[in-house]
Protein backbone atom coordinates (compact mmCIF):
# COMPACT_ATOMS: atom_id res chain seq x y z
CA UNK A 1 0.00 0.00 0.00
CA UNK A 2 2.85 2.46 -0.89
CA UNK A 3 0.62 4.40 -3.13
CA UNK A 4 -1.84 5.28 -0.03
CA UNK A 5 -0.64 8.98 -0.07
CA UNK A 6 -0.91 8.95 -3.53
CA UNK A 7 -4.33 8.06 -3.56
CA UNK A 8 -4.79 10.30 -0.15
CA UNK A 9 -3.44 13.43 -2.35
CA UNK A 10 -5.31 12.57 -4.88
CA UNK A 11 -8.86 11.86 -3.40
CA UNK A 12 -8.12 15.60 -1.33
CA UNK A 13 -6.94 17.62 -4.16
CA UNK A 14 -9.57 16.38 -7.17
CA UNK A 15 -12.44 14.77 -5.12
CA UNK A 16 -11.42 11.09 -5.94
CA UNK A 17 -9.45 8.58 -6.69
CA UNK A 18 -8.94 4.54 -7.94
CA UNK A 19 -7.31 2.20 -6.28
CA UNK A 20 -7.18 -1.53 -7.81
CA UNK A 21 -6.59 -4.69 -6.47
CA UNK A 22 -8.31 -4.36 -2.85
CA UNK A 23 -9.97 -7.55 -3.71
CA UNK A 24 -9.24 -10.54 -5.32
CA UNK A 25 -11.64 -12.38 -7.78
CA UNK A 26 -12.22 -14.75 -5.31
CA UNK A 27 -13.11 -12.63 -2.66
CA UNK A 28 -15.21 -10.36 -4.99
CA UNK A 29 -17.09 -13.87 -5.67
CA UNK A 30 -17.79 -14.37 -1.73
CA UNK A 31 -19.48 -10.86 -1.64
CA UNK A 32 -21.66 -12.34 -4.61
CA UNK A 33 -22.52 -15.34 -2.82
CA UNK A 34 -23.88 -13.90 -0.11
CA UNK A 35 -25.95 -11.36 -1.98
CA UNK A 36 -27.47 -13.59 -3.61
CA UNK A 37 -28.17 -15.70 -1.03
CA UNK A 38 -29.82 -12.88 0.47
CA UNK A 39 -33.68 -12.54 1.72
CA UNK A 40 -34.96 -9.87 -1.71
CA UNK A 41 -38.41 -9.14 -0.20
CA UNK A 42 -37.77 -7.12 2.15
CA UNK A 43 -38.59 -3.39 1.75
CA UNK A 44 -35.12 -2.08 1.52
CA UNK A 45 -34.40 -4.25 -1.74
CA UNK A 46 -35.39 -2.05 -4.59
CA UNK A 47 -35.84 -4.13 -7.89
CA UNK A 48 -36.68 -2.67 -11.09
CA UNK A 49 -35.54 -3.62 -15.12
CA UNK A 50 -32.80 -0.90 -15.03
CA UNK A 51 -31.62 -1.30 -11.17
CA UNK A 52 -31.66 -3.66 -8.71
CA UNK A 53 -30.52 -1.84 -5.17
CA UNK A 54 -30.43 -2.94 -1.32
CA UNK A 55 -30.18 0.14 1.01
CA UNK A 56 -28.73 -0.40 4.07
CA UNK A 57 -26.91 -3.09 2.82
CA UNK A 58 -24.40 -3.23 5.81
CA UNK A 59 -27.67 -3.72 8.00
CA UNK A 60 -29.31 -6.02 5.84
CA UNK A 61 -26.78 -8.74 5.00
CA UNK A 62 -24.13 -8.45 7.53
CA UNK A 63 -22.73 -12.12 6.56
CA UNK A 64 -21.18 -9.43 4.01
CA UNK A 65 -18.66 -7.13 6.95
CA UNK A 66 -16.25 -10.08 7.45
CA UNK A 67 -15.85 -10.44 3.40
CA UNK A 68 -15.96 -6.62 2.79
CA UNK A 69 -13.74 -5.68 5.87
CA UNK A 70 -10.52 -7.15 4.87
CA UNK A 71 -7.19 -6.78 5.99
CA UNK A 72 -6.34 -4.57 2.74
CA UNK A 73 -9.44 -2.57 2.60
CA UNK A 74 -9.19 -2.11 6.73
CA UNK A 75 -5.56 -0.40 5.96
CA UNK A 76 -6.63 1.29 3.69
CA UNK A 77 -9.37 2.54 5.30
CA UNK A 78 -6.57 3.64 8.38
CA UNK A 79 -3.79 5.08 6.21
CA UNK A 80 -6.52 7.47 4.29
CA UNK A 81 -9.24 8.28 6.68
CA UNK A 82 -7.57 7.96 9.73
CA UNK A 83 -8.50 5.61 13.25
CA UNK A 84 -12.04 7.46 13.90
CA UNK A 85 -14.14 7.23 10.85
CA UNK A 86 -16.98 4.74 11.33
CA UNK A 87 -19.65 3.74 8.42
CA UNK A 88 -22.87 5.78 8.30
CA UNK A 89 -24.55 4.63 5.04
CA UNK A 90 -24.50 1.61 2.74
CA UNK A 91 -25.95 0.68 -0.63
CA UNK A 92 -25.92 -2.26 -3.03
CA UNK A 93 -26.33 -1.27 -6.88
CA UNK A 94 -26.95 -3.92 -9.46
CA UNK A 95 -26.89 -2.31 -12.85
CA UNK A 96 -28.23 -4.94 -14.76
CA UNK A 97 -27.08 -5.54 -18.84
CA UNK A 98 -29.71 -4.29 -20.53
CA UNK A 99 -30.00 -0.85 -17.77
CA UNK A 100 -31.04 2.28 -19.11
CA UNK A 101 -30.65 3.93 -16.05
CA UNK A 102 -28.71 7.06 -16.30
CA UNK A 103 -28.03 9.47 -13.45
CA UNK A 104 -27.30 12.85 -14.59
CA UNK A 105 -24.55 15.22 -12.67
CA UNK A 106 -25.31 15.78 -9.34
CA UNK A 107 -23.99 16.17 -5.53
CA UNK A 108 -24.87 13.72 -2.76
CA UNK A 109 -25.99 16.08 -0.57
CA UNK A 110 -28.01 13.81 2.21
CA UNK A 111 -27.24 11.84 5.14
CA UNK A 112 -29.28 8.73 6.84
CA UNK A 113 -30.78 9.21 9.94
CA UNK A 114 -33.08 8.04 12.31
CA UNK A 115 -35.78 10.26 12.41
CA UNK A 116 -37.12 13.69 11.46
CA UNK A 117 -36.56 16.60 14.19
CA UNK A 118 -36.04 20.39 13.90
CA UNK A 119 -32.52 21.23 13.79
CA UNK A 120 -30.81 24.61 12.78
CA UNK A 121 -29.06 24.13 9.54
CA UNK A 122 -30.58 20.48 8.90
CA UNK A 123 -32.95 20.32 6.09
CA UNK A 124 -34.86 19.94 3.18
CA UNK A 125 -35.83 16.49 4.59
CA UNK A 126 -37.24 13.65 2.31
CA UNK A 127 -38.83 9.91 3.63
CA UNK A 128 -38.20 7.06 1.46
CA UNK A 129 -39.41 3.62 2.48
CA UNK A 130 -39.34 4.91 6.27
CA UNK A 131 -36.04 6.15 5.45
CA UNK A 132 -35.03 9.67 7.10
CA UNK A 133 -32.63 11.75 4.88
CA UNK A 134 -31.36 15.45 5.58
CA UNK A 135 -28.79 17.84 3.98
CA UNK A 136 -27.03 18.37 7.16
CA UNK A 137 -24.70 21.60 7.26
CA UNK A 138 -21.87 21.19 4.56
CA UNK A 139 -18.77 20.54 7.48
CA UNK A 140 -20.83 17.43 8.10
CA UNK A 141 -20.44 16.69 3.67
CA UNK A 142 -17.29 17.34 3.58
CA UNK A 143 -16.17 15.37 6.81
CA UNK A 144 -17.48 12.11 4.81
CA UNK A 145 -15.32 10.06 2.50
CA UNK A 146 -17.14 7.44 0.37
CA UNK A 147 -15.94 4.12 -1.14
CA UNK A 148 -17.23 2.18 -4.13
CA UNK A 149 -16.65 -1.07 -4.20
CA UNK A 150 -16.64 -2.64 -7.71
CA UNK A 151 -17.63 -6.39 -8.18
CA UNK A 152 -17.33 -5.85 -12.21
CA UNK A 153 -15.10 -4.33 -14.22
CA UNK A 154 -16.46 -0.91 -14.83
CA UNK A 155 -16.07 1.93 -17.64
CA UNK A 156 -17.83 4.36 -19.82
CA UNK A 157 -19.75 1.24 -21.55
CA UNK A 158 -21.74 0.53 -18.65
CA UNK A 159 -22.15 3.31 -16.31
CA UNK A 160 -18.77 4.05 -14.91
CA UNK A 161 -18.62 7.23 -12.54
CA UNK A 162 -18.09 10.46 -14.64
CA UNK A 163 -16.95 13.15 -12.02
CA UNK A 164 -16.29 16.58 -12.29
CA UNK A 165 -12.18 17.06 -10.69
CA UNK A 166 -11.75 19.31 -7.89
CA UNK A 167 -15.82 20.18 -8.09
CA UNK A 168 -15.89 19.22 -4.35
CA UNK A 169 -13.91 22.54 -3.61
CA UNK A 170 -16.84 24.45 -4.53
CA UNK A 171 -19.21 23.45 -1.87
CA UNK A 172 -22.66 22.97 -3.05
CA UNK A 173 -22.37 23.60 -6.64
CA UNK A 174 -25.61 23.20 -8.50
CA UNK A 175 -25.14 21.56 -12.12
CA UNK A 176 -27.36 23.80 -13.72
CA UNK A 177 -24.15 26.43 -13.28
CA UNK A 178 -21.49 23.68 -14.91
CA UNK A 179 -19.34 26.19 -16.94
CA UNK A 180 -17.98 23.57 -19.11
CA UNK A 181 -15.64 25.87 -20.83
CA UNK A 182 -13.57 25.98 -17.49
CA UNK A 183 -14.30 22.78 -16.20
CA UNK A 184 -13.58 18.73 -17.45
CA UNK A 185 -15.33 15.60 -17.10
CA UNK A 186 -13.33 12.34 -16.10
CA UNK A 187 -14.47 8.99 -16.75
CA UNK A 188 -13.40 6.55 -13.32
CA UNK A 189 -13.00 3.04 -14.66
CA UNK A 190 -12.71 0.95 -12.06
CA UNK A 191 -11.23 -3.18 -12.25
CA UNK A 192 -13.19 -5.65 -10.57
CA UNK A 193 -12.13 -6.20 -7.10
CA UNK A 194 -11.47 -2.17 -7.38
CA UNK A 195 -12.53 0.62 -5.55
CA UNK A 196 -12.83 3.90 -6.23
CA UNK A 197 -12.54 6.74 -3.39
CA UNK A 198 -15.03 9.95 -3.67
CA UNK A 199 -16.00 12.93 -1.25
CA UNK A 200 -20.01 13.15 -2.03
CA UNK A 201 -19.54 17.02 -2.78
CA UNK A 202 -18.06 15.57 -5.89
CA UNK A 203 -20.29 16.28 -8.98
CA UNK A 204 -20.67 12.83 -10.53
CA UNK A 205 -23.14 10.91 -12.78
CA UNK A 206 -23.23 7.49 -14.57
CA UNK A 207 -24.49 6.90 -18.10
CA UNK A 208 -26.72 4.14 -19.72
CA UNK A 209 -25.38 0.45 -20.24
CA UNK A 210 -24.57 0.24 -23.35
CA UNK A 211 -21.73 -3.14 -23.68
CA UNK A 212 -24.34 -5.52 -22.05
CA UNK A 213 -22.32 -5.66 -19.33
CA UNK A 214 -23.35 -5.70 -15.72
CA UNK A 215 -22.08 -2.93 -13.12
CA UNK A 216 -22.52 -4.06 -9.56
CA UNK A 217 -21.32 -1.80 -6.59
CA UNK A 218 -21.35 -1.59 -3.00
CA UNK A 219 -21.22 1.75 -2.38
CA UNK A 220 -19.90 2.79 1.57
CA UNK A 221 -19.87 6.15 3.25
CA UNK A 222 -17.86 6.92 6.45
CA UNK A 223 -17.60 10.03 8.55
CA UNK A 224 -15.77 10.67 11.79
CA UNK A 225 -18.15 13.43 13.13
CA UNK A 226 -20.56 12.95 15.56
CA UNK A 227 -24.60 14.78 14.91
CA UNK A 228 -26.27 16.28 17.50
CA UNK A 229 -27.32 14.36 20.49
CA UNK A 230 -31.22 14.67 19.15
CA UNK A 231 -29.74 12.95 15.90
CA UNK A 232 -28.54 9.57 14.97
CA UNK A 233 -26.91 8.31 12.05
CA UNK A 234 -29.48 5.55 10.78
CA UNK A 235 -26.73 3.23 9.58
CA UNK A 236 -23.69 3.92 11.78
CA UNK A 237 -21.35 1.15 12.16
CA UNK A 238 -17.82 1.32 14.43
CA UNK A 239 -15.13 -0.11 11.51
CA UNK A 240 -12.57 -0.22 14.51
CA UNK A 241 -14.90 -3.44 15.70
CA UNK A 242 -13.10 -5.20 12.36
CA UNK A 243 -9.96 -3.65 13.04
CA UNK A 244 -8.39 -6.79 14.56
Amino acid sequence: MNNTIKYKQQLMENGFSVVDNIYSNDEVQRILTAINEADSSKETFRKTNDLFAIRQFLKEIPSTIDLIFTNKLKVMIKEIMGDHFFAVKSIYFDKPEASNWYVSYHQDLTISVDKKIELIGFGPWTNKQNQFAVQPPIDFLENITTIRIHLDDTDENNGALRVVPKSHLKKIYRPETINWEHETETTCSVKRGGVMLMKPLTLHSSGRTTNGKKRRVIHIEFSSQELPAELNWSERINVSEFMH
